[in-house]
């Protein structure tokens, strides 16, 4: 070989190397939307703007919350509009732990097999059932008691979502059940003094401008909300049923792992945050950052309890 046909040789492999690393650096370079299937407003809606304008600061490029509600029908559609846009890390899922752990059993096409890989959890809600202020019983025990003799009516984001699930299956190990549930979009103050409901289960956020005119009573999960110390958990009432409720950031599954890497670094650190941690404070949320391998194995654990609810309910 000639000295020229070598030099030309390590010429282009030098060209093509550097190619691969303009490649591989070259996420993102247009817009990046987070898709939230809910309305705006709450917890996870708040974190993932915050998420977002990191996003944009870091990489100088737009980066926006788009919320895709359900119309009542849960949070599906919007997960429906991240499985079927390109693997390629410019739609980003902030899903809720029905995504990956219902979203494939309800008869979804696009959600079965599960199409996405969890990037991390970030948000674990602090839910809660809750009642209005004037309602003739204080706990569940006397909303149990009070339904064997009157309609109790149940406001709820969707049947199928996991504290729906749980709200559901709670009255039944109580030896009641609710004379007839409706799903909404939103579930707040409003929806109590209305009286078009009479227990919801929610976010504390959306409660907590009249929560001094509320009754909480039970949370779900399996630690107590410090903004509600002297509420049991449903994990209290009945251990059968501890499961928590998590949001976390999703993309499909075909996602090239150097993107997926590039959402990780500005998310993990952004929940981290001061600004993160206060409103965690402020809510009562749990906020933090559990990396992908943790969350499989969490969702493999919900699918187990959530199975167990439902043989409860007879599913």
């Amino acid at each position: 070989m000639s000295k020229f046909t070598t030099l030309m040789t390590a010429t282009l492999a030098l060209v093509m190397a550097g190619s691969g690393a303009v490649a591989q650096s070259a996420y993102p370079e247009k817009p990046v939307e987070f898709v939230v299937p809910w309305p705006p407003g709450d917890l996870e809606d708040v974190l993932t703007r915050m998420i977002a304008e990191d996003f944009q600061k870091t990489y100088d490029v737009p980066a926006a919350v788009v919320n895709r509600p359900g119309g009542g029908g849960g949070p599906f559609p919007g997960a429906v509009q991240v499985a079927t846009a390109p693997a390629d890390g410019y739609t980003i899922g902030s899903f809720i732990i029905a995504i990956p752990v219902v979203g494939p059993q309800i008869g979804i096409p696009e959600l079965n097999p599960d199409p996405f890989v969890p990037l991390g959890n970030f948000l674990t809600y602090p839910f809660v059932i809750a009642t209005s202020g004037n309602a003739p019983y204080d706990d569940m025990a006397g909303l149990a008691k009070h339904a064997q003799d009157n309609d109790v009516v149940l406001g709820h984001f969707g049947a199928p979502l996991v504290p729906t699930q749980v709200t559901l299956a709670l009255a039944k190990e109580m030896g009641f059940s609710y004379a007839s549930d409706a799903a909404f979009d939103a579930l707040d103050c409003n929806t109590l003094a209305s009286g078009d409901v009479d227990v919801i289960n929610t976010t504390l956020q959306l409660i907590l401008p009249c929560l001094d005119s509320v009754k909480v009573l039970a949370s779900i999960g399996s630690q107590r909300i410090p903004l509600t110390p002297n509420v049991p958990t449903v994990a209290e009432l009945e251990p059968g049923l501890n499961v928590a409720l998590w949001n976390g950031l999703f993309v499909h599954k075909d996602t090239p792992q150097d993107v997926r890497d590039k959402i990780i670094a500005v998310a993990r650190e952004t929940v981290m945050s001061d600004r993160a941690q206060a409103l965690a404070a402020e809510t009562g949320a749990s906020v933090y950052w559990q990396n992908a391998d943790e969350v499989v194995g969490q969702i493999q654990s919900d699918i187990e309890t959530l199975d167990h609810i439902g043989k409860v309910l007879g599913n």
